[in-house]
């Protein structure tokens, strides 16, 4: 069975202009002519057609996919093969792009003005954005969410590496307050605490000590919160609530 010009540009979606550069260049001859002269294709056509257009769509050259095309040393196994491998690699490169154009948005919504690396430079594996709906549920009516909001929009990559600077160095401090064994009800953690406590107000929003209290016990009843806290030492999560807790008594 053979097929028009008219026929395969619609197949494949291409131009009859197309189809004739093809032809012209050596690329892709129709197999046969009609008593009119008129161009027809067969299924092998169609076929080398498809490898034409797979390549052409991952950026090759036409000069380079007649090469590809016409080796003698290659057999059809060899070009499936070889289209997996590219294809694998361009889904690979679209997922990151998808990725990318997805945390842009999120960054957007959320306020935090940083490409995806930036973001990345700042945060490390923690995505800002990863809770960005659940926060917007739960406390997307408070003021304090509204200023976070308004202040995290006005901020650069450098304010965010400074934000992020002062939290590690208050974490490596409350760890290293764990290990030499003083309770998180000692004067020293409840000053650590009200540290954290300051640092929440100076950078985000105004964290009274019954609210900061309250953030706390989110430390132990939501694993996930849980589990990034304790990276840094496991127990952490704990000790903090216990001595933003005791500092909010002690301010009560």
């Amino acid at each position: 069975m053979s097929y028009s010009v008219g026929q395969v540009a619609g197949f494949a979606g291409v131009t009859v202009r197309t189809l004739h550069h093809y032809d012209e260049i050596g690329l892709l001859r129709p197999s046969a002519r009609s008593t009119a002269g008129h161009r027809r294709y067969d299924d092998a056509d169609l076929d080398r057609l498809q490898s034409v257009l797979f390549y052409r769509e991952l950026g090759f050259p036409l000069d380079e996919v007649a090469v590809l095309l016409d080796d003698p040393d290659a057999d059809p196994q060899a070009h499936l093969r070889r289209q997996h491998a590219l294809l694998t690699d361009r889904i690979e490169q679209l997922e990151k792009m998808a990725a990318a154009v997805e945390h842009a948005m999120e960054a957007r919504k959320m306020g935090i003005d940083l490409t995806p690396e930036e973001k990345f430079e700042v945060f490390g594996d923690f995505d800002p954005d990863q809770y960005a709906d659940e926060v917007e549920e739960r406390w997307g009516n408070t003021e304090a969410y509204r200023e976070s909001q308004r202040r995290a929009a006005t901020y650069t990559k450098e304010d965010w590496q400074r934000i992020q600077a002062e939290a590690d160095a208050l974490n490596d401090r409350f760890v290293a307050l764990m290990e030499s064994g003083a309770e998180p009800e000692s004067e020293a953690a409840m000053d650590l605490a009200e540290e954290h406590r300051q640092g929440i107000s100076r950078n985000h929003y105004d964290c009274d000590h019954r609210l900061h209290a309250c953030i706390a016990e989110n430390y132990v009843n939501d694993h996930r919160f849980t589990e990034n806290i304790d990276k840094a030492k496991p127990g952490l999560a704990a000790y903090l609530r216990d001595a933003i807790r005791a500092n909010a008594e002690r301010h009560g």
